[in-house]
């Protein structure tokens, strides 16, 4: 048996190995797909397609933003470069002020180190390989949290829509059982008002029987309860199962919907037209929760 899981969750990891510190943070939200966005240092672009494809491994379906930052202070990566030909470019101008102003021309080293780009520090090129196996355990982490946050949330969703289930069965119910009362009401009346037109004359037993089967068979609503109990039942048993189940549970909604469309306009009577409202009602709120289900 699998969890039932909603799309809406987040996660959060940090790590910190010799002066480089990774935090992982994921946010997911509904989606008709799975659609994945990244943002993260530049220096760690080259491991994009591997996080996606761990990704896959936690999600299904839901729109997740990753948010990934690298601090590495280490100092190991870092180069320092001496700009020769900037320093010489100063040294040319500072030379030619002291002739046009007639000063001093008194410039030192440690002066001149201290004008910009003379001296620049740049990253220098990351050992990929310590640096994936210090970062992967960070972003399942992260992941895990967020399906852990998604299971729990989708343990709520599935409580909340079996106990509809158990509603719309009530309703169902309460149509079914309304039927043949519907047909006896039908033939009594229709009886009554032959009497009163035709006075003490014979009544055409036969006739009636025919007008009341064809009234009974235009409120029929029989086929229509048997494929409702049945979707109730297949949604109920696919919530027990769980696991990716979101676009087969919003297929049975549509189909649940489209059997309360018809019994309502069948309806005859308000007590049936207002259950059938409320069956509708009813199969609408499961389907907006179904929207949160992976």
């Amino acid at each position: 048996m699998g969890s039932v899981r909603s799309m809406t969750g987040f996660g959060r990891s940090e790590a910190e190995t010799d002066g480089r510190r990774y935090t992982v943070e994921v946010r997911t939200v509904n989606h008709r797909f799975l659609d994945i966005s990244i943002k993260m240092p530049k220096i760690l672009s080259q491991f994009e397609a591997s996080i996606r494809g761990i990704m896959k491994e936690y999600l299904e379906r839901g729109k997740a933003d990753v948010f990934i930052s690298f601090y590495n202070t280490s100092g190991e990566t870092e180069c320092v470069h001496y700009n020769k030909s900037i320093a010489a470019e100063y040294l040319k101008y500072l030379k030619e002020m002291s002739e046009d102003f007639d000063l001093d021309n008194d410039v030192r080293v440690s002066h001149l180190s201290r004008f910009p780009d003379v001296f620049t520090t740049e990253e220098g090129e990351l050992d990929e390989d310590r640096v994936w196996k210090e970062f992967e355990p960070v972003l399942r982490a992260a992941l895990s949290e967020v399906r852990l946050s998604r299971e729990r949330e989708g343990d709520n969703l599935k409580a909340d829509i079996l106990s509809k289930l158990q509603d719309i069965g009530k309703e169902v119910s309460v149509i079914e059982g309304r039927a043949p009362e519907i047909v006896e009401n039908y033939r009594s009346k229709l009886m009554e008002r032959v009497r009163e037109m035709l006075s003490d004359s014979t009544i055409d037993e036969a006739r009636i029987v025919t007008e009341v089967t064809i009234f009974s068979d235009k409120i029929c609503v029989d086929e229509e309860i048997t494929r409702l109990k049945s979707h109730i039942d297949a949604m109920g048993a696919d919530l027990e199962k769980g696991g990716g189940i979101g676009r087969r549970l919003d297929f049975i909604a549509q189909e649940m919907n489209r059997e309360a469309n018809t019994i309502l306009s069948k309806s005859s009577d308000i007590i049936t037209g207002d259950t059938a409202i409320e069956l509708k009602t009813g199969i609408e709120k499961i389907r907006e929760q179904i929207q949160n289900i992976e």
